[in-house]
C-alpha cells in the first residue's frame, strides 16, 4: 500500500498546541507553524482502526499492560535495533519527559549535579531546575556544523559538579547528531567509572538516515545496560504524543524498583487505555507506513537544505543524521537573537523554535520541523527567505 503524505490536514480547532494556542503563546494568529515536534500527518491507518475498535467497546476503565503489549514493543526493537529488553524491565509511563522527571527524583537528591549537553531539548534543563538539582553543562562543540563531544570536559564536569545522573539525548535534539557507538561507549564508560546513572532519551531513534546507524545504549555491554534508564516511545515515530504513552526499560532490579517508587510518589499507576491500544497497533502493524513516512521526511529535509542554499545561503545548515528537525544556523545573518526572533515571528509570520530555548549555545539558531507536507514547508521557507532578503 502507498500512503499519502502530501495532503494538508487542517489541524485548527482541534485544541492542538501547534496551531490553536497562538494567543496564549503570544504569536500572531496567522503564523505558519513549524515549532513543536509533532507531525502534520495522520497516523498509520492500522492505529486509527485499532482505536476505533477499542472505542466502540464503550468502557474505558482502569487499564494495564499484558504480555501481548510487551511482545509488540519488544519485537519492534528486536527487529530494528537488535536489542530485546526483558519483560521485567518494562515500565510504561505517560511520556518520556515524565519518565525523565521520575528518574531525577529517583536517583538524585536536591543539590546533586545532573549533566546534560547543550544545546539540548529544553525540558531537560527545566526538569533539573524544577526539582532543585544542580544543572551541569557539558556543551557540545560545534565543528563547522557538526557537533562533537568534549570528553575531557565531560569527565571533569562529572567530578567537579557532583554529578549523579546524565541525561543523554540520542539521537540528539535539536542538532540532529546520531552518536557513533564509540562515542556512546566512551561516555558510558566514564559514567560507570564515576557511578553516574544514564537516562538515555531515544525517542527519535527510528528517524535515523543512512549511512548513520542508531545504537541502543543497553546494547553496549551488560554493565552499561544495568546502569541505564532506556527511554523509548511510539509517540514521535507514529505521531501519538497526545495519547500519553512511553516505554521505559530498566534492566537493573534495584534501579527499576527505585523508579517504580518514584511513580508511586507521583501518584501514577494505571495506564492510558487508548495510548496502550495505539502503541500496540503501531508496533504490530505500522512498520510499512513508517518506512514510507521516513523516506518522505528525508526528502523534505534534503529539499529544505537545497531551498535555503539557493534562496538564503547565509543560513548554514547541515543535514541532520537523525530526527525530523532541522537546525538552522542563522548567526551569519548578523542579527541579535531578539531581532531575529521578531523578524521570523512578526514579519515572516512563522512559528519556529528559537535556538535560545535550548540553552545559551542555541543563540542565533532556529529549529524548524520538517515533518509536514512539502507544499506547506515550502511556503514557510518562501516566507522566511523572502523576509530575510528584505531585512
Amino acid at each position: 500500500m502507498t500512503y499519502d503524505f502530501d495532503t494538508i490536514t487542517d489541524r485548527k480547532d482541534t485544541d492542538c498546541l501547534k496551531y490553536d494556542f497562538t494567543s496564549e503563546r503570544h504569536v500572531p494568529e496567522d503564523v505558519h507553524s513549524y515549532w513543536i515536534a509533532d507531525m502534520d500527518f495522520p497516523t498509520a491507518p492500522a492505529i486509527t482502526e485499532a482505536i476505533i475498535k477499542r472505542a466502540q467497546h464503550g468502557i474505558f476503565g482502569y487499564t494495564d499492560v499484558k504480555n501481548h503489549y510487551y511482545e509488540a514493543v519488544a519485537s519492534w526493537y528486536t527487529t530494528r535495533f537488535g536489542y530485546t529488553p526483558a519483560r521485567s524491565s518494562l515500565v510504561v509511563t505517560p511520556g518520556v519527559v515524565f519518565a525523565l522527571c521520575a528518574a531525577i527524583y529517583a536517583y538524585t537528591q536536591p543539590g546533586d549535579g545532573v549533566l546534560l549537553q547543550n544545546p539540548v531539548y529544553y525540558p531537560f534543563s527545566e526538569s533539573i531546575i524544577a526539582q532543585g538539582r544542580t544543572l551541569v553543562d557539558n556543551p557540545l562543540v560545534n565543528n563547522s556544523g557538526h557537533y562533537e563531544i568534549d570528553f575531557d570536559d565531560f569527565e571533569q564536569k562529572i567530578i567537579s559538579g557532583n554529578v549523579k545522573l546524565f541525561l543523554l539525548c540520542s539521537p540528539h535534539n535539536p542538532v540532529g547528531r546520531v552518536w557513533k557507538r564509540s562515542e556512546l561507549e566512551r561516555m558510558a564508560d566514564i559514567c560507570l567509572h564515576h557511578n553516574v546513572k544514564i537516562f538515555s532519551d531515544e525517542i527519535h531513534s527510528d528517524f535515523v538516515f543512512e549511512p548513520n546507524k542508531h545504537t541502543a545504549l543497553p546494547l553496549l555491554s551488560k554493565e552499561i545496560e544495568n546502569n541505564t534508564i532506556w527511554a523509548t516511545a511510539p509517540t514521535k515515530t507514529f505521531n501519538l504524543a497526545g495519547l500519553q504513552v512511553s516505554d521505559i526499560f530498566i534492566a537493573d532490579r534495584t534501579m527499576n524498583r527505585a523508579f517504580r517508587n518514584a511513580l508511586d510518589a507521583f501518584g501514577y499507576s494505571q495506564k492510558n487505555t487508548l495510548g496502550l491500544t495505539a502503541s500496540e497497533a503501531a508496533y504490530s502493524s505500522g512498520g510499512e507506513w513508517f518506512d514510507q513516512l521516513k523516506v518522505y521526511i528525508e526528502k523534505n529535509i534534503e529539499r529544505t537544505i537545497s531551498y535555503l542554499a539557493a534562496h538564503e545561503p547565509r543560513i548554514k545548515v547541515s543535514k541532520p543524521e537523525g530526527t525530523y528537525l532541522v537546525w538552522l544556523d542563522c548567526r551569519p545573518l548578523g542579527f541579535p537573537t531578539e531581532k531575529l526572533d521578531d523578524i521570523i515571528t512578526n514579519k515572516a509570520k512563522l512559528w519556529l523554535d528559537s535556538g535560545r530555548v535550548f540553552g545559551a549555545e542555541g543563540n542565533g539558531f532556529q529549529r524548524i520541523n520538517a515533518a509536514c507536507p512539502w507544499s506547506y514547508l515550502e511556503e514557510g521557507l518562501e516566507r522566511l527567505c523572502g523576509e530575510l532578503n528584505k531585512s
